[in-house]
C-alpha cells in the first residue's frame, strides 16, 4: 500500500540493508516537541533549523486549519483507512472525505518545504505523528464510540499508521538524505487510558480504563514495525514512562516539572534509553538565563545519582509541550533558550 505522502523515488530500504535502530543515534543537545505557531511550513522550517539546527524536526502548524490538528494530520498518514471530521470530531468512515485528503495535502507541503529549505541538512531529523493510543482515543467509529475501545479497530489503527510512517520516513529521508530519522509518537492521552478518564462519545461519561499490559503491547507492535529510532512524548501528569520504555521507545520525552517517578527515569538511563527533557513552558513566559535553566538540570541529575559528565550525552533539551499556543517571539526565544541551555550541560 502506497501512502500519499510517499513519491515514486521514495524507498525505506536502506542501501547497506543494515537496520537503522542498531546504529548509534547522533542525539542532537536540543531539539522541539513538534507544533508552532503560524501558517507558512517554509517559514516555520526556517525558524527551527536556524534556532535548533543539531536536531531540528519537522513543524506542525495547528494554524492552518482542519487537517493540522494532531489528530486530522495523523489520519493524513493513515493508509488504506478513512476518516472525515464531523461536528462531534474525527470520525472512522467508509471513503477518504475532503478533511482527509487536505490533511494528506497540507503533509505533501510540508515535504515540499522541506526539501526546499533543508535538502543539505545532515544529522538527526524528528517528525512526529499521534501515538496508536491517542489516535484511538481521538477517533470515532461509526457507530460513536471511540475506536479505543474497540481491540480490532485499535489493531487495524497501528498496522494502517505503520504503513503511513514508513512511507512518511521515507519521503522525508528522500527529500534530505543525509538526514537520520527520528519518529516520535506524541501520546497525550496515555494516562487517560490507563485511568478511566478518556470521555465517551456523548461526553456524560467515562470510558473503562485498559490494562497497562494492553496499552503496552499496542505501543510495541507500532514500535516494532518502524524502521527507525522512536520517541515517546507525553507531557501530561502521570506520564508512565517506565512502559513507553518496556514498549521499545528509544527515546522518552516528557515535561520535567511533571515527571515524579525518578526510579522509572533511572531505569531508563541505565538501559541506554535517551531522554529529551522539557525544561521551558510551551506558553508565553518569563525564561530564566540559559545558565539557569542548565543548573536546575544538574541539581535534577545529581538526584537521580549518574555522574556528571554523562548528562550532556544522555540528554536532549526541548521545550515541555509544542508551542503553536505561544507568540511567534516567544517561541523563537524558547527553541534558543534550549539550545544556549545546552551548552552550559558540556564538561568544561
Amino acid at each position: 500500500m502506497t501512502s500519499p505522502t510517499e513519491s515514486p523515488d521514495d524507498s525505506s530500504e536502506h542501501e547497506n540493508g543494515d537496520d537503522p535502530r542498531a546504529a548509534p543515534i547522533p542525539w542532537g543537545p536540543a531539539s522541539g516537541v513538534g507544533s508552532l505557531p503560524g501558517s507558512d511550513p517554509v517559514e516555520a522550517l526556517r525558524l527551527v533549523t536556524g534556532e535548533l539546527p543539531d536536531f531540528p524536526h519537522l513543524p506542525e502548524l495547528p494554524d492552518r486549519g482542519v487537517g493540522a490538528d494532531l489528530i486530522g494530520r495523523s489520519a493524513g498518514l493513515l493508509v488504506d483507512v478513512a476518516v472525515d471530521l464531523t461536528p462531534a470530531g474525527w470520525r472512522l468512515v467508509a471513503r477518504p472525505g475532503i478533511d482527509q485528503r487536505r490533511a494528506r495535502e497540507l503533509l505533501d507541503r510540508d515535504l515540499d518545504a522541506l526539501y526546499e529549505v533543508a535538502e543539505r541538512y545532515t544529522g538527526p531529523f524528528k517528525v512526529q505523528a499521534a501515538g496508536p493510543w491517542t489516535l484511538a482515543a481521538g477517533l470515532e467509529r461509526t457507530r460513536g464510540d471511540r475506536a479505543v475501545v474497540d481491540a480490532g479497530a485499535r489493531r487495524d489503527l497501528v498496522q494502517s499508521l505503520a504503513e503511513g510512517l514508513v512511507a512518511h520516513v521515507a519521503a522525508v529521508s528522500a527529500r534530505v538524505p543525509g538526514a537520520t530519522v527520528v519518529v516520535q509518537l506524541d501520546e497525550p492521552s496515555v494516562p487517560a487510558v490507563l485511568q478511566g478518564g478518556v470521555p465517551t462519545a456523548s461526553g456524560f461519561g467515562k470510558l473503562a480504563a485498559i490494562e497497562s499490559t494492553v496499552v503496552e503491547e499496542g505501543l510495541a507492535d507500532l514500535v516494532g514495525r518502524l524502521p527507525v529510532p522512536v520517541v515517546v512524548h507525553c507531557c501530561a501528569i502521570r506520564a508512565p514512562l517506565g512502559l513507553f520504555r518496556a514498549a521499545g521507545a528509544a527515546g522518552l520525552s516528557f515535561d520535567l516539572g511533571l515527571v515524579q517517578d525518578l526510579d522509572a527515569i533511572g531505569t531508563a538511563v541505565e538501559a541506554g534509553t535517551h531522554l529529551l527533557v522539557g525544561v521551558v513552558p510551551g506558553t508565553d513566559s518569563a525564561l530564566p538565563a540559559p545558565k539557569a535553566t542548565a543548573s536546575r538540570l544538574q541539581g535534577w541529575w545529581r538526584e537521580l545519582g549518574f555522574p556528571a559528565e554523562q548528562l550532556h550525552t544522555a540528554v536532549t533539551l526541548t521545550p515541555s509541550c509544542g508551542l503553536a499556543g505561544a507568540g511567534q517571539a516567544y517561541a523563537r526565544s524558547a527553541m534558543a533558550h534550549v539550545r544556549e541551555a545546552a551548552k552550559y550541560l558540556l564538561p568544561e
